[in-house]
Protein backbone atom coordinates (compact mmCIF):
# COMPACT_ATOMS: atom_id res chain seq x y z
CA UNK A 1 0.00 0.00 0.00
CA UNK A 2 1.60 3.16 -1.11
CA UNK A 3 -0.18 6.26 0.65
CA UNK A 4 0.91 9.09 -2.08
CA UNK A 5 -1.34 7.32 -4.25
CA UNK A 6 -3.82 8.95 -2.50
CA UNK A 7 -5.40 12.20 -3.88
CA UNK A 8 -6.94 15.38 -2.54
CA UNK A 9 -10.78 14.02 -3.59
CA UNK A 10 -9.13 10.76 -0.98
CA UNK A 11 -8.67 12.90 1.42
CA UNK A 12 -12.62 14.36 1.46
CA UNK A 13 -14.10 10.59 1.09
CA UNK A 14 -12.02 9.92 4.49
CA UNK A 15 -12.91 13.31 6.13
CA UNK A 16 -16.68 12.38 5.51
CA UNK A 17 -16.28 8.91 6.77
CA UNK A 18 -15.16 10.46 9.81
CA UNK A 19 -17.98 12.99 9.59
CA UNK A 20 -20.44 10.78 9.13
CA UNK A 21 -18.94 8.61 12.24
CA UNK A 22 -19.48 11.49 14.41
CA UNK A 23 -23.03 11.87 13.13
CA UNK A 24 -24.24 8.46 13.50
CA UNK A 25 -23.82 9.29 17.87
CA UNK A 26 -25.64 12.88 17.51
CA UNK A 27 -29.88 12.91 17.44
CA UNK A 28 -31.13 11.70 14.05
CA UNK A 29 -34.38 13.24 15.03
CA UNK A 30 -34.76 15.69 18.17
CA UNK A 31 -37.92 16.59 20.16
CA UNK A 32 -38.92 19.37 22.80
CA UNK A 33 -38.35 17.55 26.13
CA UNK A 34 -37.28 13.68 25.07
CA UNK A 35 -34.39 12.69 24.85
CA UNK A 36 -33.98 10.87 21.57
CA UNK A 37 -31.36 7.90 20.41
CA UNK A 38 -28.84 7.80 18.02
CA UNK A 39 -29.32 5.83 14.93
CA UNK A 40 -27.82 2.70 16.77
CA UNK A 41 -30.57 2.17 18.77
CA UNK A 42 -32.83 0.62 15.70
CA UNK A 43 -35.81 0.27 17.60
CA UNK A 44 -36.37 4.23 17.51
CA UNK A 45 -34.61 5.53 14.25
CA UNK A 46 -35.45 2.07 12.06
CA UNK A 47 -33.63 2.08 9.00
CA UNK A 48 -31.40 5.43 9.37
CA UNK A 49 -28.31 3.55 10.57
CA UNK A 50 -28.32 1.02 7.13
CA UNK A 51 -29.63 2.81 4.63
CA UNK A 52 -27.51 6.29 5.39
CA UNK A 53 -24.57 5.52 7.45
CA UNK A 54 -23.73 1.83 7.12
CA UNK A 55 -23.96 2.20 3.49
CA UNK A 56 -21.69 5.64 3.36
CA UNK A 57 -18.88 3.55 5.25
CA UNK A 58 -19.17 1.13 2.78
CA UNK A 59 -19.10 3.30 -0.12
CA UNK A 60 -16.17 5.14 1.74
CA UNK A 61 -14.38 1.69 2.42
CA UNK A 62 -14.60 0.71 -1.53
CA UNK A 63 -13.77 3.70 -2.71
CA UNK A 64 -10.45 4.38 -1.19
CA UNK A 65 -9.36 0.56 -1.77
CA UNK A 66 -9.78 0.98 -5.22
CA UNK A 67 -6.81 3.47 -4.68
CA UNK A 68 -4.45 0.66 -3.90
CA UNK A 69 -5.98 -2.01 -6.07
CA UNK A 70 -7.08 -0.85 -9.18
CA UNK A 71 -7.73 -3.96 -10.94
CA UNK A 72 -10.25 -5.48 -8.28
CA UNK A 73 -13.29 -6.43 -9.34
CA UNK A 74 -16.54 -7.18 -7.13
CA UNK A 75 -19.22 -9.17 -9.61
CA UNK A 76 -17.39 -7.92 -12.63
CA UNK A 77 -17.03 -4.62 -11.61
CA UNK A 78 -14.95 -2.19 -10.55
CA UNK A 79 -14.64 -0.99 -6.60
CA UNK A 80 -15.13 2.31 -8.06
CA UNK A 81 -18.35 1.74 -9.96
CA UNK A 82 -19.16 0.07 -6.37
CA UNK A 83 -18.64 2.97 -4.55
CA UNK A 84 -20.15 5.13 -6.76
CA UNK A 85 -23.28 3.57 -6.62
CA UNK A 86 -23.48 3.31 -2.89
CA UNK A 87 -22.78 6.94 -2.12
CA UNK A 88 -25.36 8.15 -4.25
CA UNK A 89 -27.75 6.02 -2.07
CA UNK A 90 -26.96 6.91 0.89
CA UNK A 91 -26.80 11.03 -0.20
CA UNK A 92 -30.66 9.94 -1.40
CA UNK A 93 -31.62 7.95 1.26
CA UNK A 94 -30.17 10.97 3.68
CA UNK A 95 -32.17 13.78 1.75
CA UNK A 96 -35.17 11.81 2.06
CA UNK A 97 -34.86 11.10 5.67
CA UNK A 98 -34.80 14.88 5.50
CA UNK A 99 -37.94 15.88 3.70
CA UNK A 100 -39.74 13.01 5.11
CA UNK A 101 -39.56 14.11 8.65
CA UNK A 102 -42.42 13.30 11.04
CA UNK A 103 -44.54 16.30 12.15
CA UNK A 104 -44.22 15.73 15.77
CA UNK A 105 -40.42 15.63 15.53
CA UNK A 106 -37.58 17.73 14.60
CA UNK A 107 -34.46 17.62 12.40
CA UNK A 108 -31.51 16.65 14.44
CA UNK A 109 -27.62 17.75 14.09
CA UNK A 110 -27.04 13.78 13.34
CA UNK A 111 -29.45 14.18 10.16
CA UNK A 112 -27.99 17.36 9.11
CA UNK A 113 -24.17 16.42 9.12
CA UNK A 114 -25.72 13.52 7.44
CA UNK A 115 -26.36 15.32 4.36
CA UNK A 116 -23.51 17.19 4.39
CA UNK A 117 -21.08 13.93 4.50
CA UNK A 118 -23.20 11.72 2.08
CA UNK A 119 -23.59 15.01 -0.60
CA UNK A 120 -19.38 15.30 -0.50
CA UNK A 121 -18.84 11.92 0.09
CA UNK A 122 -21.32 11.14 -3.68
CA UNK A 123 -19.83 14.21 -4.96
CA UNK A 124 -15.92 13.21 -4.72
CA UNK A 125 -17.03 9.90 -5.96
CA UNK A 126 -18.78 11.32 -8.81
CA UNK A 127 -16.40 14.29 -10.03
CA UNK A 128 -13.08 13.89 -8.40
CA UNK A 129 -11.40 12.50 -11.00
CA UNK A 130 -12.34 16.00 -13.41
CA UNK A 131 -11.65 18.51 -10.96
CA UNK A 132 -8.01 19.26 -10.73
CA UNK A 133 -7.83 20.67 -7.36
CA UNK A 134 -9.03 17.20 -6.30
CA UNK A 135 -7.49 15.01 -8.59
CA UNK A 136 -3.68 16.54 -7.27
CA UNK A 137 -1.62 14.10 -4.51
CA UNK A 138 -2.83 14.39 -1.05
CA UNK A 139 0.84 13.32 0.03
CA UNK A 140 3.38 15.12 -1.97
CA UNK A 141 6.56 13.45 -2.94
CA UNK A 142 9.70 14.80 -0.60
CA UNK A 143 11.87 16.83 -1.88
CA UNK A 144 15.40 15.98 -1.65
CA UNK A 145 17.83 17.37 0.94
CA UNK A 146 20.90 19.40 0.01
CA UNK A 147 23.59 16.86 -0.32
CA UNK A 148 27.11 18.94 0.97
CA UNK A 149 30.46 18.12 -1.11
CA UNK A 150 32.96 15.58 -0.13
CA UNK A 151 34.47 16.21 3.19
CA UNK A 152 31.97 19.08 4.13
CA UNK A 153 29.45 18.99 6.81
CA UNK A 154 25.17 18.76 6.87
CA UNK A 155 23.73 22.74 7.57
CA UNK A 156 26.95 24.30 6.98
CA UNK A 157 27.34 26.67 4.36
CA UNK A 158 30.38 25.77 1.29
CA UNK A 159 31.97 29.00 -0.35
CA UNK A 160 31.41 29.40 -3.50
CA UNK A 161 27.83 26.76 -3.47
CA UNK A 162 25.48 27.97 -6.00
CA UNK A 163 21.69 26.71 -6.38
CA UNK A 164 21.28 22.94 -7.00
CA UNK A 165 24.80 21.98 -7.31
CA UNK A 166 26.93 21.41 -4.00
CA UNK A 167 30.19 22.88 -4.72
CA UNK A 168 29.37 25.49 -7.40
CA UNK A 169 30.93 28.93 -7.91
CA UNK A 170 28.12 31.83 -7.70
CA UNK A 171 27.51 33.05 -10.97
CA UNK A 172 26.46 36.69 -11.78
CA UNK A 173 23.25 37.04 -13.00
CA UNK A 174 23.82 37.60 -17.04
CA UNK A 175 27.83 35.99 -16.76
CA UNK A 176 29.22 32.84 -18.38
CA UNK A 177 29.53 30.00 -16.11
CA UNK A 178 32.65 28.58 -15.53
CA UNK A 179 33.80 25.16 -16.01
CA UNK A 180 33.26 23.30 -12.73
CA UNK A 181 36.76 21.67 -11.42
CA UNK A 182 36.93 18.11 -11.84
CA UNK A 183 36.53 16.27 -8.42
CA UNK A 184 39.07 16.88 -6.21
CA UNK A 185 41.53 19.32 -8.61
CA UNK A 186 41.87 22.32 -8.52
CA UNK A 187 40.76 25.30 -10.98
CA UNK A 188 42.42 25.74 -13.56
CA UNK A 189 44.68 29.62 -13.28
CA UNK A 190 43.51 32.00 -15.53
CA UNK A 191 46.27 32.49 -18.16
CA UNK A 192 48.17 35.62 -18.06
CA UNK A 193 51.36 37.22 -19.54
CA UNK A 194 54.40 36.10 -18.29
CA UNK A 195 57.21 33.16 -19.43
CA UNK A 196 56.00 30.49 -18.24
CA UNK A 197 52.76 30.57 -20.56
CA UNK A 198 54.94 28.57 -23.12
CA UNK A 199 56.35 26.15 -20.73
CA UNK A 200 54.49 22.65 -19.48
CA UNK A 201 50.94 23.95 -19.31
CA UNK A 202 48.51 21.60 -17.77
CA UNK A 203 45.86 19.96 -19.83
CA UNK A 204 42.63 20.49 -18.86
CA UNK A 205 40.28 18.12 -17.84
CA UNK A 206 37.24 17.52 -19.51
CA UNK A 207 34.09 19.42 -19.15
CA UNK A 208 30.65 18.28 -18.58
CA UNK A 209 28.08 18.83 -21.37
CA UNK A 210 27.63 22.71 -22.17
CA UNK A 211 23.88 22.28 -21.99
CA UNK A 212 24.05 19.52 -18.55
CA UNK A 213 22.33 20.92 -15.62
CA UNK A 214 22.82 19.25 -12.35
CA UNK A 215 19.67 17.16 -11.31
CA UNK A 216 18.11 14.92 -8.50
CA UNK A 217 17.18 11.43 -9.35
CA UNK A 218 16.29 7.77 -8.56
CA UNK A 219 16.91 4.52 -9.34
CA UNK A 220 14.38 2.04 -10.13
CA UNK A 221 16.42 -1.00 -9.04
CA UNK A 222 19.63 -1.34 -7.48
CA UNK A 223 22.38 -0.57 -9.22
CA UNK A 224 26.38 0.13 -8.91
CA UNK A 225 28.33 3.02 -8.53
CA UNK A 226 31.74 2.56 -10.26
CA UNK A 227 35.17 4.90 -9.57
CA UNK A 228 36.26 7.48 -11.46
CA UNK A 229 39.50 6.15 -12.27
CA UNK A 230 38.00 2.97 -14.28
CA UNK A 231 38.23 0.28 -11.50
CA UNK A 232 35.86 -2.77 -12.14
CA UNK A 233 35.01 -2.86 -8.57
CA UNK A 234 31.91 -0.54 -7.20
CA UNK A 235 32.67 1.96 -4.68
CA UNK A 236 28.62 2.49 -3.69
CA UNK A 237 25.13 0.54 -4.70
CA UNK A 238 22.72 2.61 -5.43
CA UNK A 239 19.39 2.01 -4.05
CA UNK A 240 15.83 2.64 -4.89
CA UNK A 241 13.56 4.85 -3.04
CA UNK A 242 16.98 7.75 -2.30
CA UNK A 243 17.90 10.34 -4.17
CA UNK A 244 21.05 10.85 -5.96
CA UNK A 245 22.96 14.15 -7.45
CA UNK A 246 23.78 13.95 -11.08
CA UNK A 247 27.15 16.16 -11.29
CA UNK A 248 28.13 15.58 -14.88
CA UNK A 249 27.19 13.86 -18.27
CA UNK A 250 30.21 11.81 -19.84
CA UNK A 251 28.33 10.20 -23.03
CA UNK A 252 24.68 9.24 -23.94
CA UNK A 253 24.09 7.23 -20.96
CA UNK A 254 26.65 7.65 -18.34
CA UNK A 255 26.08 10.25 -15.42
CA UNK A 256 28.55 10.80 -12.46
CA UNK A 257 26.64 10.77 -9.30
CA UNK A 258 26.77 11.70 -6.21
CA UNK A 259 25.99 9.66 -3.21
CA UNK A 260 24.21 11.39 0.15
CA UNK A 261 27.38 10.68 1.78
CA UNK A 262 29.67 12.35 -0.56
CA UNK A 263 31.08 9.90 -2.42
CA UNK A 264 31.14 10.13 -6.16
CA UNK A 265 31.37 8.11 -9.14
CA UNK A 266 30.13 6.73 -12.54
CA UNK A 267 27.07 5.06 -12.98
CA UNK A 268 27.25 3.36 -16.51
CA UNK A 269 23.41 1.95 -16.34
CA UNK A 270 20.63 4.77 -16.67
CA UNK A 271 17.84 3.62 -17.79
CA UNK A 272 14.32 3.87 -15.76
CA UNK A 273 15.98 6.39 -14.03
CA UNK A 274 13.69 8.80 -12.37
CA UNK A 275 14.33 12.54 -12.39
CA UNK A 276 13.50 14.67 -9.20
Amino acid sequence: MNIRSLTRGDGVVIGAAALLFIASFLDFYSATGIDRPSVWDLDSNYLALPSIFLLAFIAAGLLIASRFQPERKLAGLPLTAWGTVLAVSAAWSSLWALIACPDVLDLGAGSILALLGTLALAGVAIAGAKIPALAGQLVPEPRPAAVPPYGGQPGQPQPGAGYGYPGAQQTPYGSTPQPVPPYGGTPNPTPGPGPQDSQHTPAPAPAPAADFTPFWFAVPVARPLYSEDGSPTPIAELAPGTWYLAVEQRGAATLIAQTQDGRRGVLNDTSGIQRG
